[in-house]
């Protein structure tokens, strides 16, 4: 158990579907999924998507690190940034990772050694060093992965499947939503259950609502929507993600500025910057 009181996640990538790199997204970055929480001294991760090269990068010199790594899905922008893992070469870690969203056709070990597979990939998964395991559950289960973490899970609608987490610690709670379409006609309740009174949700805002149009069946969700379900539920703060990877720095200025307007706090996700509930002021670093 924790002595730390602090909480807080940190974006190490934001981007979705792919990584992307041009002098007009510098400002949000162009790494896909990946964030980091600390619950006091007690570290969740979230996605394996190419932001976790650089939050690997980041953890390399700590020796005796354990983690546990939680997948929206396996998709390939939210698990690539895997086998480029820095801290999963080192003996003297230990990982644990789950996935809500196989069982029972497949496991989550499964799904990554064919990820690390010939041709595809020219080391296999047994290449990392660190001790390291696998948990599959099913959408909607409560996990404890710590006695004071308690993290709540709901199946999101999403091709072959994804899940939502909401993380609650110490009375405050972060939720993370992404690759989830919403529901036509009507909020899903799921996400509505899940995130009910949160303090910060991150959601899969990828489209607006007039380019959603275009784009129904394709498994993502629209900023507007995210705003809408946040009011309902009764959130703190709203924080926009998985931005599309057409959507430059000037694009995503604006989405910033309407969303703001619409729901004041509310903020969108850029590579290198912490929220922690109840402030919402973001700070880098």
């Amino acid at each position: 158990m924790s002595v730390n009181d602090d909480f807080f996640v940190r974006f190490w990538g934001v981007r979705g579907s792919v990584a992307c790199s041009a002098p007009d997204i510098i400002r949000y970055g162009g790494n896909t999924s990946t964030l980091e929480v600390w619950c006091g001294d007690q570290l969740l991760i979230f996605d394996a998507g190419t932001g976790l090269r650089y939050l690997g990068n980041s953890l390399a010199s700590r020796k005796g690190l354990k983690a546990k790594l939680f997948l929206t899905h396996t998709h390939f922008d939210h698990v690539c940034g895997m086998p480029f893992f820095r801290p999963a070469f080192i003996p003297t870690n230990e990982f644990e990772i789950w996935a809500g969203h196989l069982l029972p056709k497949h496991t989550i070990r499964y799904a990554l050694t064919e990820l690390m597979m010939a041709p595809l990939f020219p080391v296999p998964l047994e290449i990392f060093q660190c001790k390291l395991s696998f948990h599959d559950f099913k959408g909607g289960d409560t996990l404890k992965p710590y006695p004071d973490v308690e993290v709540r899970t709901s199946p999101l609608n999403h091709p072959n499947g994804a899940t939502g987490y909401r993380v609650d610690y110490k009375g405050r709670s972060i939720c993370y939503l992404t690759d989830t379409e919403h529901k036509q006609g009507g909020m899903d309740q799921n996400i509505l259950n899940l995130i009910r009174g949160a303090d910060l949700v991150v959601y899969d805002g990828m489209y607006t609502d007039d380019e959603y149009k275009n784009r129904v069946g394709w498994g993502h969700s629209t900023w507007q929507e995210g705003a809408r379900l946040c009011d309902a539920a009764g959130v703190g703060q709203y924080c926009v993600f998985h931005h599309d990877p057409d959507h430059n720095d000037d694009f995503m200025d604006e989405i910033a500025r309407q969303v703001a307007t619409l729901r004041p706090g509310s903020i969108v996700a850029k590579e290198g910057m912490s929220l922690r509930p109840g402030n919402r002021e973001p700070s880098f670093g």
